[in-house]
């Protein structure tokens, strides 16, 4: 039986699913960032690493057939279809420090890393997330730069839990740059067998 979940502008929402389980993640409207995050359901010292997924997968992209792993090196989820082709996997959830660093509006700014605690009623100090839909070019140089994102409304990837998890999903919350083209809207998810 399908589940449906709307994770509304600039907030978060814990969603478990069981291994087997698909979980599909929708940009509503077009241009909206979806910072996901993941632990084994009833261990949370085990949970989704970005800098193991880069490892594992030889690469900074994801793509249908890629591999998500726990910091365990253990596949937590597989992607299965994806409309977009472009996700990063290189910057932690936004929060109270980031938007003071580069906006001076930290205070009181709603940002993911709360967000993704709040729903899975912890408190890490940081959250590396699959950045769903963010579009960072890397640059020969080195460099990197946050573009508008590619996906359109009702864009979406469908990944397979390959294990039991507990998600911790934001609809992401910066408006200053070109993160979510400039403003916050919601996204969409569907769990189903």
């Amino acid at each position: 039986m399908k589940r449906e979940y709307m994770i509304e502008a600039c907030t978060g929402k814990s969603i478990d699913v069981k291994a087997g389980e698909t979980i599909t993640v929708i940009d509503v409207e077009g241009g909206q960032v979806a910072d996901f995050f993941a632990e084994c359901k009833g261990c949370p010292d085990e949970f989704l690493s970005t800098g193991v997924t880069i490892d594992c997968n030889e690469s900074l992209k994801l793509e249908e057939g890629s591999v998500i792993y726990s910091n365990l090196y253990r596949p937590m989820l597989k992607v299965l279809y994806d409309d977009v082709g472009e996700h990063d996997l290189l910057h932690p959830c936004c929060r109270k420090e980031m938007y003071d660093f580069f906006y001076h509006n930290g205070e009181g700014h709603p940002n993911c890393l709360d967000n993704i605690n709040k729903s899975l009623g912890g408190k890490r100090p940081i959250i590396h997330p699959v950045n769903l839909f963010m579009h960072t070019k890397i640059n020969e140089n080195g460099t990197i730069e946050v573009m508008k994102p590619l996906s359109k409304a009702g864009d979406k990837i469908i990944m397979k839990a390959e294990m039991d998890l507990r998600l911790g999903i934001a609809s992401c919350s910066v408006s200053e740059s070109d993160c979510n083209g400039g403003r916050c809207t919601p996204i969409k998810v569907i769990i189903g067998d």
